[in-house]
Protein backbone atom coordinates (compact mmCIF):
# COMPACT_ATOMS: atom_id res chain seq x y z
CA UNK A 1 0.00 0.00 0.00
CA UNK A 2 2.89 2.75 0.79
CA UNK A 3 4.97 1.55 -2.28
CA UNK A 4 1.74 2.58 -4.28
CA UNK A 5 1.23 5.60 -2.49
CA UNK A 6 5.24 6.39 -3.19
CA UNK A 7 4.67 5.04 -6.74
CA UNK A 8 2.00 7.75 -7.55
CA UNK A 9 3.67 10.39 -5.78
CA UNK A 10 6.71 10.10 -7.90
CA UNK A 11 4.29 9.22 -11.31
CA UNK A 12 2.97 12.78 -10.51
CA UNK A 13 5.37 14.94 -8.69
CA UNK A 14 8.61 14.50 -11.17
CA UNK A 15 6.53 15.70 -14.02
CA UNK A 16 4.64 18.75 -11.60
CA UNK A 17 7.84 19.19 -10.46
CA UNK A 18 9.51 20.43 -13.80
CA UNK A 19 6.39 21.85 -14.68
CA UNK A 20 6.23 24.13 -11.96
CA UNK A 21 9.71 25.11 -12.10
CA UNK A 22 9.34 25.96 -16.03
CA UNK A 23 6.03 28.03 -15.57
CA UNK A 24 7.35 29.39 -11.92
CA UNK A 25 4.63 28.21 -10.03
CA UNK A 26 3.97 30.23 -6.55
CA UNK A 27 7.34 29.26 -4.44
CA UNK A 28 4.86 28.06 -1.15
CA UNK A 29 3.55 25.55 -3.83
CA UNK A 30 6.40 24.23 -5.03
CA UNK A 31 8.39 23.38 -2.25
CA UNK A 32 5.38 21.33 -0.57
CA UNK A 33 5.41 19.25 -4.49
CA UNK A 34 9.36 19.31 -4.11
CA UNK A 35 9.09 17.83 -0.38
CA UNK A 36 6.15 15.45 -1.31
CA UNK A 37 7.98 14.20 -4.74
CA UNK A 38 11.95 13.86 -2.77
CA UNK A 39 9.83 11.84 0.01
CA UNK A 40 9.11 9.19 -2.44
CA UNK A 41 11.76 8.86 -4.34
CA UNK A 42 14.07 8.48 -1.20
CA UNK A 43 11.98 5.21 -0.86
CA UNK A 44 12.99 4.24 -4.67
CA UNK A 45 16.41 5.04 -3.22
CA UNK A 46 16.04 2.78 -0.42
CA UNK A 47 14.08 0.07 -1.62
CA UNK A 48 16.45 -0.14 -4.15
CA UNK A 49 19.65 -0.10 -1.80
CA UNK A 50 18.00 -2.74 0.26
CA UNK A 51 17.45 -5.50 -3.11
CA UNK A 52 21.29 -4.62 -3.76
CA UNK A 53 22.37 -5.19 -0.56
CA UNK A 54 20.57 -8.40 -0.65
CA UNK A 55 21.66 -9.48 -4.28
CA UNK A 56 25.59 -8.81 -3.79
CA UNK A 57 25.62 -10.21 0.23
CA UNK A 58 26.02 -8.26 3.82
CA UNK A 59 29.28 -6.94 3.58
CA UNK A 60 28.88 -4.71 0.01
CA UNK A 61 25.23 -4.13 1.15
CA UNK A 62 26.51 -2.76 4.81
CA UNK A 63 28.72 -0.65 2.17
CA UNK A 64 25.93 0.23 -0.10
CA UNK A 65 23.64 1.37 2.99
CA UNK A 66 26.54 3.51 4.20
CA UNK A 67 26.85 4.99 1.27
CA UNK A 68 23.39 5.97 -0.14
CA UNK A 69 21.57 5.69 3.27
CA UNK A 70 22.03 10.08 3.57
CA UNK A 71 22.22 10.77 -0.12
CA UNK A 72 18.91 12.67 -0.28
CA UNK A 73 20.53 15.02 2.90
CA UNK A 74 23.94 14.92 1.05
CA UNK A 75 22.16 16.32 -2.12
CA UNK A 76 20.03 18.94 -0.73
CA UNK A 77 23.17 20.21 1.15
CA UNK A 78 25.25 19.92 -2.05
CA UNK A 79 22.90 22.35 -3.73
CA UNK A 80 22.44 24.67 -0.74
CA UNK A 81 26.09 25.11 -0.59
CA UNK A 82 26.01 26.12 -4.14
CA UNK A 83 23.37 28.77 -3.48
CA UNK A 84 25.22 30.02 -0.45
CA UNK A 85 22.99 28.85 2.04
CA UNK A 86 25.65 27.55 4.61
CA UNK A 87 23.53 28.42 7.46
CA UNK A 88 20.49 25.95 6.21
CA UNK A 89 23.43 23.23 5.85
CA UNK A 90 24.20 23.47 9.32
CA UNK A 91 21.19 23.40 10.28
CA UNK A 92 19.59 20.50 8.00
CA UNK A 93 22.37 18.31 9.67
CA UNK A 94 21.96 19.15 13.36
CA UNK A 95 17.97 18.43 12.34
CA UNK A 96 19.23 15.30 10.75
CA UNK A 97 21.29 14.29 14.28
CA UNK A 98 18.43 15.44 16.30
CA UNK A 99 15.65 13.70 13.99
CA UNK A 100 17.55 10.31 14.09
CA UNK A 101 18.34 10.06 17.68
CA UNK A 102 14.86 11.92 19.32
CA UNK A 103 12.24 11.93 16.72
CA UNK A 104 12.70 8.24 14.62
CA UNK A 105 14.16 6.48 18.08
CA UNK A 106 11.14 7.90 19.67
CA UNK A 107 8.29 6.74 17.79
CA UNK A 108 10.11 2.98 17.15
CA UNK A 109 10.40 2.67 21.03
CA UNK A 110 6.76 4.23 21.01
CA UNK A 111 5.22 2.63 18.63
CA UNK A 112 6.70 -0.79 18.99
CA UNK A 113 6.68 -0.52 23.32
CA UNK A 114 2.43 0.03 22.68
CA UNK A 115 2.82 -3.44 21.18
CA UNK A 116 5.21 -5.07 22.61
CA UNK A 117 6.21 -4.58 26.76
CA UNK A 118 9.93 -4.97 26.14
CA UNK A 119 11.82 -4.91 23.13
CA UNK A 120 15.22 -5.63 23.65
CA UNK A 121 18.19 -5.36 20.56
CA UNK A 122 22.27 -5.69 20.88
CA UNK A 123 23.18 -4.42 23.46
CA UNK A 124 26.62 -4.72 22.38
CA UNK A 125 26.27 -2.84 19.11
CA UNK A 126 24.65 0.14 21.71
CA UNK A 127 27.92 0.45 23.62
CA UNK A 128 29.88 1.05 20.44
CA UNK A 129 27.35 2.63 19.38
CA UNK A 130 27.64 5.10 22.38
CA UNK A 131 31.61 5.98 22.26
CA UNK A 132 30.99 6.81 18.17
CA UNK A 133 28.19 9.39 19.06
CA UNK A 134 30.49 10.92 22.09
CA UNK A 135 33.09 10.82 19.42
CA UNK A 136 31.34 12.43 16.50
CA UNK A 137 29.05 14.94 17.75
CA UNK A 138 30.68 15.76 21.14
CA UNK A 139 34.97 15.96 20.23
CA UNK A 140 34.27 16.50 16.32
CA UNK A 141 31.81 19.33 16.62
CA UNK A 142 32.30 21.46 19.96
CA UNK A 143 35.74 21.28 19.81
CA UNK A 144 36.12 23.40 16.34
CA UNK A 145 33.42 25.74 18.02
CA UNK A 146 35.37 26.06 21.37
CA UNK A 147 39.03 26.76 19.82
CA UNK A 148 37.51 29.32 16.98
CA UNK A 149 37.02 31.76 19.14
CA UNK A 150 40.02 32.93 19.06
CA UNK A 151 40.92 31.77 15.26
CA UNK A 152 40.31 33.69 12.14
CA UNK A 153 38.74 32.56 9.32
CA UNK A 154 41.30 31.03 7.41
CA UNK A 155 42.74 29.30 10.61
CA UNK A 156 38.97 27.89 11.15
CA UNK A 157 38.58 26.73 8.04
CA UNK A 158 42.12 25.08 8.28
CA UNK A 159 41.26 23.34 11.76
CA UNK A 160 37.51 22.15 10.06
CA UNK A 161 39.57 20.61 6.96
CA UNK A 162 41.79 18.96 9.50
CA UNK A 163 38.95 17.33 11.68
CA UNK A 164 36.63 16.51 8.56
CA UNK A 165 39.92 14.23 7.41
CA UNK A 166 39.88 12.43 10.75
CA UNK A 167 36.07 12.24 11.07
CA UNK A 168 35.88 10.22 7.83
CA UNK A 169 39.27 8.20 7.99
CA UNK A 170 37.48 6.97 11.79
CA UNK A 171 33.81 6.41 9.62
CA UNK A 172 35.70 4.12 6.99
CA UNK A 173 38.20 2.29 9.44
CA UNK A 174 34.37 1.87 11.52
CA UNK A 175 32.68 0.18 8.32
CA UNK A 176 35.87 -2.09 7.64
CA UNK A 177 35.67 -2.85 11.81
CA UNK A 178 32.34 -4.22 11.69
CA UNK A 179 31.87 -4.94 7.78
CA UNK A 180 35.36 -7.29 8.09
CA UNK A 181 37.21 -7.86 10.81
CA UNK A 182 34.69 -7.91 13.97
CA UNK A 183 31.78 -8.78 11.81
CA UNK A 184 29.66 -11.48 13.74
CA UNK A 185 31.69 -11.09 16.54
CA UNK A 186 28.83 -9.60 18.90
CA UNK A 187 26.15 -10.92 17.52
CA UNK A 188 23.72 -12.57 20.90
CA UNK A 189 22.31 -15.96 19.38
CA UNK A 190 19.04 -14.44 18.94
CA UNK A 191 20.07 -12.27 16.32
CA UNK A 192 22.22 -14.63 14.54
CA UNK A 193 19.21 -16.06 13.94
CA UNK A 194 17.10 -13.06 12.90
CA UNK A 195 20.11 -12.43 10.41
CA UNK A 196 19.68 -15.66 8.55
CA UNK A 197 16.05 -15.00 8.15
CA UNK A 198 16.43 -11.78 6.47
CA UNK A 199 19.44 -13.56 4.16
CA UNK A 200 16.58 -16.08 2.79
CA UNK A 201 14.81 -12.34 2.15
CA UNK A 202 14.04 -12.44 -1.90
CA UNK A 203 14.75 -9.01 -3.33
CA UNK A 204 12.16 -6.50 -4.44
CA UNK A 205 14.62 -5.89 -7.59
CA UNK A 206 17.05 -8.00 -9.20
CA UNK A 207 20.38 -6.22 -9.60
CA UNK A 208 19.96 -4.48 -13.44
CA UNK A 209 16.49 -3.20 -12.40
CA UNK A 210 17.70 -2.19 -8.96
CA UNK A 211 20.84 -0.36 -10.40
CA UNK A 212 18.68 1.49 -12.67
CA UNK A 213 16.16 2.63 -10.27
CA UNK A 214 18.82 3.82 -7.79
CA UNK A 215 20.61 5.45 -10.86
CA UNK A 216 16.67 7.37 -12.07
CA UNK A 217 15.82 8.05 -8.40
CA UNK A 218 19.13 9.85 -7.55
CA UNK A 219 19.07 12.15 -10.77
CA UNK A 220 15.67 13.39 -10.21
CA UNK A 221 16.53 13.82 -6.47
CA UNK A 222 19.31 16.00 -7.87
CA UNK A 223 17.40 17.76 -10.09
CA UNK A 224 14.33 18.53 -7.24
CA UNK A 225 16.84 19.18 -4.52
CA UNK A 226 18.02 22.35 -6.71
CA UNK A 227 14.86 23.76 -7.28
CA UNK A 228 13.83 23.30 -3.89
CA UNK A 229 16.32 24.82 -2.13
CA UNK A 230 15.59 28.66 -4.27
CA UNK A 231 12.10 28.12 -2.67
CA UNK A 232 13.42 28.38 0.96
CA UNK A 233 13.69 32.40 1.13
CA UNK A 234 10.28 32.98 -0.25
CA UNK A 235 8.58 30.03 1.92
CA UNK A 236 10.89 31.17 5.04
CA UNK A 237 9.06 35.03 4.58
CA UNK A 238 5.62 33.64 4.00
CA UNK A 239 5.37 31.38 6.93
CA UNK A 240 8.00 33.54 9.32
CA UNK A 241 10.02 30.74 9.08
CA UNK A 242 13.79 31.44 10.27
CA UNK A 243 16.96 29.48 8.05
CA UNK A 244 17.66 27.77 11.71
CA UNK A 245 14.13 26.19 11.68
CA UNK A 246 13.78 25.77 7.74
CA UNK A 247 17.03 23.34 8.28
CA UNK A 248 16.67 21.57 11.56
CA UNK A 249 13.16 20.93 10.67
CA UNK A 250 11.68 21.15 7.36
CA UNK A 251 15.14 19.71 5.45
CA UNK A 252 15.92 17.50 8.20
CA UNK A 253 12.73 15.03 7.86
CA UNK A 254 12.47 15.84 4.05
CA UNK A 255 15.68 14.11 3.43
CA UNK A 256 15.13 11.36 5.94
CA UNK A 257 11.48 10.74 5.79
CA UNK A 258 11.50 7.50 4.14
CA UNK A 259 14.46 5.59 6.51
CA UNK A 260 12.43 6.98 9.51
CA UNK A 261 9.51 5.27 8.38
CA UNK A 262 11.36 2.28 7.94
CA UNK A 263 13.15 2.47 11.64
CA UNK A 264 9.24 2.77 13.00
CA UNK A 265 7.63 -0.29 10.90
CA UNK A 266 10.92 -2.51 12.07
CA UNK A 267 9.98 -1.18 15.52
CA UNK A 268 6.57 -2.50 15.05
CA UNK A 269 7.30 -5.82 13.60
CA UNK A 270 9.77 -6.23 16.77
CA UNK A 271 13.05 -6.08 14.78
CA UNK A 272 14.45 -3.18 17.39
CA UNK A 273 18.26 -4.12 15.93
CA UNK A 274 17.07 -3.31 12.82
CA UNK A 275 15.17 0.22 14.07
CA UNK A 276 17.93 1.25 16.48
CA UNK A 277 20.67 0.56 13.66
CA UNK A 278 18.93 3.04 11.53
CA UNK A 279 18.30 5.92 14.06
CA UNK A 280 22.27 5.39 15.69
CA UNK A 281 24.06 4.15 12.48
CA UNK A 282 22.42 7.02 10.27
CA UNK A 283 22.97 9.72 12.89
CA UNK A 284 26.85 8.69 12.92
CA UNK A 285 27.15 8.66 8.56
CA UNK A 286 25.51 12.61 9.25
CA UNK A 287 28.34 13.52 11.74
CA UNK A 288 31.22 11.43 10.79
CA UNK A 289 31.14 11.26 6.69
CA UNK A 290 28.28 13.81 5.80
CA UNK A 291 28.89 16.88 7.42
CA UNK A 292 32.72 16.48 6.90
CA UNK A 293 32.34 15.60 3.22
CA UNK A 294 30.16 18.72 2.83
CA UNK A 295 32.99 20.71 4.78
CA UNK A 296 35.29 19.62 1.39
CA UNK A 297 33.09 20.10 -0.88
CA UNK A 298 32.57 23.62 0.28
CA UNK A 299 35.85 24.65 -0.66
CA UNK A 300 34.73 24.08 -4.53
CA UNK A 301 32.25 26.96 -4.01
CA UNK A 302 32.52 30.73 -3.26
CA UNK A 303 31.08 30.63 0.35
CA UNK A 304 33.55 27.78 2.55
CA UNK A 305 31.51 25.55 5.60
CA UNK A 306 33.40 25.80 8.79
CA UNK A 307 32.51 22.80 10.84
CA UNK A 308 31.26 25.46 13.51
CA UNK A 309 27.57 25.23 14.70
CA UNK A 310 25.55 27.46 16.62
CA UNK A 311 25.36 27.16 20.20
CA UNK A 312 22.02 26.26 20.62
CA UNK A 313 22.69 23.51 17.53
CA UNK A 314 25.65 22.03 19.27
CA UNK A 315 23.60 21.90 22.61
CA UNK A 316 20.94 20.48 21.44
CA UNK A 317 22.95 17.82 19.56
CA UNK A 318 24.91 17.26 22.83
CA UNK A 319 21.68 16.74 24.88
CA UNK A 320 20.23 14.21 22.01
CA UNK A 321 23.47 12.17 22.57
CA UNK A 322 23.57 11.62 26.15
CA UNK A 323 19.80 11.20 26.46
CA UNK A 324 20.02 8.58 23.67
CA UNK A 325 22.69 6.75 25.74
CA UNK A 326 21.29 6.78 28.49
CA UNK A 327 18.22 5.33 26.92
CA UNK A 328 19.66 2.64 24.90
CA UNK A 329 22.85 1.70 26.85
CA UNK A 330 20.89 -1.52 29.09
CA UNK A 331 20.02 -3.04 25.41
CA UNK A 332 16.32 -2.51 26.15
CA UNK A 333 13.35 -0.37 25.85
CA UNK A 334 9.79 0.54 26.09
CA UNK A 335 6.95 2.97 25.06
CA UNK A 336 7.76 5.37 27.71
CA UNK A 337 11.27 5.83 26.61
CA UNK A 338 10.25 6.39 23.43
CA UNK A 339 7.64 9.41 24.63
CA UNK A 340 10.60 10.76 26.62
CA UNK A 341 13.03 11.52 23.42
CA UNK A 342 9.44 12.59 21.34
CA UNK A 343 9.34 15.19 24.44
CA UNK A 344 12.64 16.28 23.60
CA UNK A 345 12.61 16.50 20.22
CA UNK A 346 9.40 18.71 20.71
CA UNK A 347 11.26 20.96 23.43
CA UNK A 348 13.74 21.65 21.10
CA UNK A 349 11.46 22.11 18.38
CA UNK A 350 9.51 24.74 19.95
CA UNK A 351 12.91 26.35 20.93
CA UNK A 352 14.15 26.58 17.22
CA UNK A 353 10.63 27.93 16.36
CA UNK A 354 11.07 30.94 18.28
CA UNK A 355 14.61 31.65 17.90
Amino acid sequence: MTNKIFLILVLVGVPLSVIGSLLHWPSVVMFVVYCLTIVALASFMGRATESLAIVLGPRIGGLLNATFGNAVELIISIFSLKAGLVGIVLASLTGSVLGNLLLVAGLSFFIGGTKYKRQTFNVYDARHNAGLLIFAVIVAFVIPEVFSQNMNDVETMSLSIGISVILIVLYLAALFFKLVTHRGVYQPTEKGAALGEHEEEEPEWGKKAAIGVLAAATVAVAYVSENLVHTFSEVGETFGWTELFIGVIIVAIVGNAAEHASAIIMAYKNKMDIAVEIAVGSTLQIAMFVAPVLVLLSLLFPTYMPLVFTWPELISMVTAVFLMIMISNDGETNWFEGLTLLAAYVIMGIGFYLL
